[in-house]
């Protein structure tokens, strides 16, 4: 009786609500509408953000009558597009999507080292490997190991077989999935006892391999675009939103040969991880969460023209009945309030875009099991136990486009909120325009009144005594202009009136509040090219202080973009590789995903000069025994981008192109040895490439030669001048 009572006391329109609110379409917009009101003061943030980039005044601005100058100095968008450019400089310059993948440090399911035994087989399955020791072991007294004892060590030291198990067991437990690529390699757990030994290091290829994959994955689809569109937008208002990684069915267009040789069209259809830049606009988080791991749900708009609207008949799990139906009815888009500030959207045939357009949302999030069965929805029997599902629907209207359980395991949401500042008690974080909107609005007002000064200083007034003058004149002033007077004295009927400039005075202020817009921001001006010389911008160590005092801004914007939006990205691309991928990179391992912003990438710069100083310290014979020379070049190689399974040999070919490399310069040197010169004569050159000496006594200090001063001639020599008489003989 009482619910009965109850149900007679409410009105029509509240039990219609009731039952639209039971349904899924009604339960998803009613969180639409919830979190669209509650975002309404962000939204007005946003859009003061977007005029002062844009250098138009809002609507809050009025103007007085007499003002005439409506200038706006775009500062603004000076230092927004100097914010976006420093973040977007250090994320990709190095070419890369600035996501790694790293082992972990102690790797779980996957060996750090693995080595092959070259001298198992000589001393036999049942014999301990040689070790470091061997020699002393050998001039010991202790006793050899005996044969007998198992391979895998003594019971209790770890290596002990499980009941069941057997040693390939134990070789693809620490194998991973490399066990299938070294099958039938005598491949034994941890690093090489001798230098000789290969090894290999499974956590650290599963790692590098999922690292490419990811790259590729991104690459493929253009998340390197996607990614500086968000970044953009975070600037601007605050915060950027990526979507995905979602499955997305990519065509590849194959061409096989037949029997006779032509070539048949064969596409194949595959699973690919897509990434998509969401505007904020679009973009509706849970009210009452402060993050993205916050939300129970989100809810994505979308403005669809007829063809994106057909276009999901192709995806899957949509329901085409449904969308055919609203192709049918027609646009449903109803346009917001902010769109017109925005100037959104294109003028369509009847000068109205919106009038073409189809509302439908997109939410993911939780839905109660009882909403979810009244509207026909097959629940899986893994489900049944549950209260709450975790649901993907798209529903316009009162239809449901989409409904399916999240496909991702474990349960995560599809998008990735970063802020630009953060702002701890919000789910919006803070913008470049909203921290110099006082600045701006300042730098504005001055600049008007040092415009309107200049036009009244600018030009005289004048001052007319009309009595003084013949009636019917005309007060226009030129250059020659005859005023004609009737009483008087001279020059006492029109005088010029000059304001005082105080232009000065105004930019003065402007100049200040723009060294303050550079302090709210964090961005100096000189860091964007401003003009003019400063203190300690005089010298290059001074400049360079202040650019590295300028970078500690950009490198906190940057460990926000890596803690809310690169790292939670790319454990999100992992775990998609590892639900959908259907290649055979054997990518398993205990791996870890690592943001490379500012920090990791001077981390590297650092690492490469680090190892090529420590390359050349091992270089010293006394040292050199000690070390893995091929394991520091693969770092080195590794830390400058460069693949080293591409461009490092293994150590049997690398010794056999040391030998190639050794016979081609002996056999150089000894064919310059024995090679004569082209005219047949022998070369001039000694066994060390320099000139032979002279042979013989040089007294001339001419090589013997006939030219030069010689040795200087003493009295009484012939060759002496002052020697008068004749040498016997001489005629």
């Amino acid at each position: 009786m009482d619910e009965e009572k109850d149900i007679q006391e409410k009105s029509v329109e509240e039990i219609a609500r009731e039952q639209e609110a039971s349904k899924p379409s009604g339960y998803i917009y009613q969180k639409f509408f919830d979190c669209e009101t509650s975002r309404r003061s962000d939204e007005d943030r946003w859009l003061e953000a977007y005029h002062n980039y844009r250098g138009k005044y809002y609507k809050d601005v009025k103007f007085r009558d007499h003002e005439k100058s409506r200038v706006f100095v775009k500062v603004t968008k000076t230092k927004v597009l100097a914010a976006y450019g420093q973040i977007t400089d250090v994320l990709f310059s190095a070419n890369k999507f600035p996501i790694s993948v790293e082992e972990t440090r102690i790797p779980e399911g996957v060996a750090t080292f693995a080595h092959l035994n070259p001298l198992k087989e000589q001393l036999g399955d049942g014999l301990q490997q040689p070790s470091p020791n061997m020699e002393m072991d050998a001039m010991s007294e202790t006793p050899a190991p005996t044969p007998d004892i198992a391979p895998l060590g003594f019971e209790g030291d770890g290596n002990t077989l499980e009941p069941g198990s057997t040693f390939q067991d134990m070789e693809e437990k620490f194998l991973s999935s490399l066990s299938e690529e070294y099958e039938g390699a005598d491949l034994e757990e941890g690093p090489a006892p001798l230098p000789e030994m290969p090894q290999i290091k499974p956590a650290q290829i599963a790692a590098r391999r999922m690292e490419r994959l990811i790259h590729d994955e991104i690459e493929e689809s253009h998340g390197g675009t996607e990614l500086r569109n968000s970044i953009f937008e975070s600037v601007l208002l605050g915060t950027g939103i990526i979507k995905g990684p979602f499955t997305f069915n990519k065509t590849l267009h194959n061409y096989d040969r037949d029997e006779d040789g032509k070539r048949v069209y064969n596409p194949q259809t595959v699973k690919v991880p897509r990434l998509e830049y969401v505007s904020l606009w679009d973009f509706y988080p849970d009210p009452s969460a402060k993050n993205i791991e916050e939300c129970e749900f989100t809810i994505q708009r979308h403005k669809f023209n007829r063809n994106q609207l057909r276009n999901l008949l192709n995806r899957p799990f949509f329901n085409k009945k449904a969308i055919l139906e609203t192709l049918q009815d027609g646009p449903n888009y109803e346009d917001r309030s902010y769109e017109s500030s925005l100037d959104i959207g294109d003028d369509d045939y009847d000068g109205n875009d919106s009038h073409s357009r189809f509302e439908v949302l997109e939410y993911w999030g939780i839905v109660d099991k009882t909403t979810l069965e009244a509207s026909g929805m097959i629940i899986p029997d893994e489900f049944t136990e549950e209260d709450e599902l975790q649901i993907n629907a798209w529903v316009t209207n009162n239809r449901v486009l989409r409904m399916v359980v999240n496909p991702f395991k474990p349960y995560r949401l599809p998008y990735h909120a970063f802020p630009y500042e953060r702002n701890p008690y919000s789910f919006f974080g803070i913008g470049v325009p909203e921290n110099m909107a006082d600045a701006q609005a300042i730098m504005n007002g001055h600049a008007r009144m040092a415009i309107d000064n200049l036009a009244l200083s600018g030009s005289l007034v004048f001052d007319i005594d009309e009595s003084a003058l013949v009636a019917g004149q005309s007060m226009d002033v030129y250059p020659g202009k005859i005023f004609r007077r009737q009483a008087g004295m001279p020059g006492q009927a029109v005088h010029g009136l000059k304001f005082p400039n105080t232009a000065t005075e105004n930019m003065m202020m402007f100049d200040k509040f723009r060294q303050l817009a550079d302090e709210s921001t964090g961005i100096p001006s000189y860091s964007h090219g401003q003009t003019g010389v400063q203190s300690m911008t005089r010298t290059a160590s001074g400049m360079s202080m202040l650019l590295s005092a300028a970078n500690l801004n950009v490198k906190t914007v940057i460990k926000n973009i890596d803690d809310y939006l690169l790292r939670p990205l790319g454990e999100s691309f992992f775990q998609w590789n590892m639900q959908f991928y259907e290649g055979d990179l054997n990518i398993e391992g205990d791996l870890e995903i690592k943001a490379t912003g500012t920090s990791s990438l001077m981390q590297k710069e650092v690492r490469s000069q680090r190892l090529t100083m420590f390359l050349q310290t091992v270089q010293n014979p006394a040292i050199a025994p000690f070390v893995k020379i091929s394991e520091i070049i693969k770092e080195l190689a590794y830390s400058l981008d460069l693949d080293p399974d591409e461009v490092i040999n293994d150590p049997a070919a690398a010794e056999i192109y040391a030998k190639i490399i050794g016979l081609q310069n002996n056999a150089q040197q000894q064919g310059n040895q024995e090679s004569p010169n082209p005219d047949g004569q022998p070369p001039m050159e000694g066994a060390q490439g320099l000139p032979p000496e002279a042979s013989g006594t040089d007294s001339q200090g001419t090589g013997n030669g006939t030219i030069g001063t010689g040795n200087v001639s003493q009295p009484g020599e012939m060759e002496f001048t002052g020697t008068t008489d004749t040498p016997p003989g001489i005629n």
